[in-house]
């Protein structure tokens, strides 16, 4: 492909190259960023069905920098650009892109632009105790009544606080505020937008305006001019800045998705009926409904469910389990030689074992050996302790699935409603073993897929959005008739 320069006459050109290209085979780019790993997907509607096609897949880990835990972000920016050129390489030039990231994290933004500070991950230990600080400000009953957000000690609003109190010249220095998904858009357009269902992990959207809580940003001492106006999924934010495009080959247009992974994991669940529920699968595991109102109710606090923005203002109702992070640390600890399958036959030969410990203890969050955490739980309380490799892995899987059998059952007590059917979607559904343990737990349907389910509720958002898809019944419908869902 010929260059392009920053000339009028040669980006002109360039547009309607592009749009040459774009009626032939109509891409979206889907950037699913985890915290693991991210994935770049591309997707296009063909005989009626969504197809996707991988292109590019990158590790992501933390770092330590100035002594806290960091995202690289500039290399993950880096990656983003990769599969950019990749895409014009390939000759398949995508319509529009959108990013989806985890939640809770954020970067600071100085008034020339640049970071201030780093962008410390939620499993640094900065935010210890301000939890306790906060409630000395706003008593957590009404913290909870006016935000909806589940109590975690990573949330935004402690690390906000913990800024406050260890680096307060990085907020004066700070103009605004965005989450990991505006940020990466920032550096592609140059344009700032706060996303909406991303900011609701923040602990400082108020669930009832759907917007921040200024009296709440009063009462922190925080700045509310960090925080800009809330942008819904399927807002354009624009086309890539002159020299990104000129440097990756093509421009396109930069599209809101949920940018909390979640909330597009949601959007791609197959829900077709309010009697069934979804459970988002991978590290963390998500489970929960979608309400029309959020339910700020103090029995809601008390058994630690959520109310995160969806789509459409949609509220995503749900409880987050600590999930197959402690399979992946487990894994790490038995050494690179051993597999998940491997791990999965390891606890079947060990099935019956019958600890179970509580998965959500914070000792199971970031533990130097998560093989210790477990055992130590057995001990404190009085159950067997798993001695083997295989004892762990069923202690863990048995546990998770009792966890989801009691979140169902919170569920159904806070929403007055009887669930028939679990949808099991991301790159846990894969996982045969827990899914038939899940089945037994909950004595619910179990359905599994799509396993990308986060990049496709990126594209079907997008999708929506430029008019190819008529709402997010029909994107659902169009989930199931495109990838293989299949019951348990």
């Amino acid at each position: 492909m010929r260059p392009y320069y920053f000339g009028d006459i040669f980006y002109n050109e360039f547009i309607q190259n592009l749009n040459f290209r774009i009626h032939i085979m109509i891409y979206h780019l889907a950037i699913d960023i985890g915290a693991s790993n991210g994935r770049m997907i591309l997707g296009s509607l063909q005989n009626s069905r969504l197809s996707i096609e991988e292109i590019h897949r990158f590790g992501n880990s933390l770092v330590t920098r100035n002594g806290s835990l960091c995202w690289q972000i500039d290399l993950i920016f880096a990656e983003i650009l990769t599969v950019l050129a990749k895409c014009a390489t390939l000759q398949k030039i995508p319509k529009s892109l959108g990013i989806d990231t985890w939640g809770v994290d954020f970067a600071l933004i100085n008034p020339d632009g640049q970071l201030v500070g780093d962008t410390v991950a939620y499993r640094d230990q900065r935010t210890e105790r301000m939890d306790e600080e906060v409630s000395k400000l706003i008593p957590p009953e009404e913290l909870y009544q006016r935000t909806g957000i589940q109590k975690q000690l990573f949330n935004s609003i402690y690390q906000l606080y913990s800024l406050k109190s260890t680096h307060p010249e990085q907020l004066a220095r700070a103009e605004a505020f965005l989450m990991i998904p505006d940020y990466l858009n920032f550096l592609l357009t140059g344009v700032m937008q706060n996303e909406y269902t991303n900011a609701t992990t923040t602990g400082i959207v108020n669930a009832n305006s759907r917007d921040g809580d200024w009296d709440l940003f009063k009462q922190l001492g925080l700045k509310s001019s960090l925080f800009g106006k809330l942008s819904l999924p399927g807002t354009s934010i624009g086309a890539l800045k002159l020299e990104i495009a000129c440097q990756v080959g093509f421009s396109c247009e930069v599209i809101l998705p949920p940018t909390h992974d979640t909330a597009s994991a949601v959007l791609a669940s197959p829900l077709g009926a309010e009697k069934e529920l979804y459970l988002s699968s991978g590290t963390w595991s998500l489970m929960g409904t979608e309400l029309a109102q959020a339910n700020c109710s103090e029995a809601s606090r008390l058994a630690n469910f959520t109310n995160e923005g969806g789509i459409e203002f949609r509220y995503r109702f749900l409880k987050n389990i600590m999930g197959l992070w402690m399979i992946q640390s487990l894994q790490r600890e038995l050494g690179k030689n051993v597999s998940f399958p491997e791990i999965i036959h390891l606890a079947q030969e060990a099935h019956g074992f019958p600890s179970v410990v509580d998965v959500n203890q914070a000792a199971f969050f970031a533990p130097a050996n998560m093989v210790r955490a477990v055992q130590d739980q057995c001990a404190r309380t009085q159950q067997p302790i798993p001695s083997t490799a295989g004892e762990v892995a069923e202690c863990i899987y048995r546990s998770l699935a009792e966890s989801y059998a009691e979140t169902a059952l919170q569920i159904e007590q806070l929403t007055r409603r009887q669930y028939s059917t679990i949808h099991i979607v991301g790159g846990g559904s894969q996982d045969e073993y827990l899914n038939r343990l899940t089945q037994q737990a909950t004595g619910k349907k179990i359905f599994t897929g799509p396993i990308e389910a986060t990049a496709i509720g990126n594209l079907l958002a997008q999708m929506i959005q430029a008019g190819e898809i008529a709402s997010v019944t029909e994107a659902r419908k169009l989930v199931t008739r495109s990838f293989d869902i299949q019951q348990i």
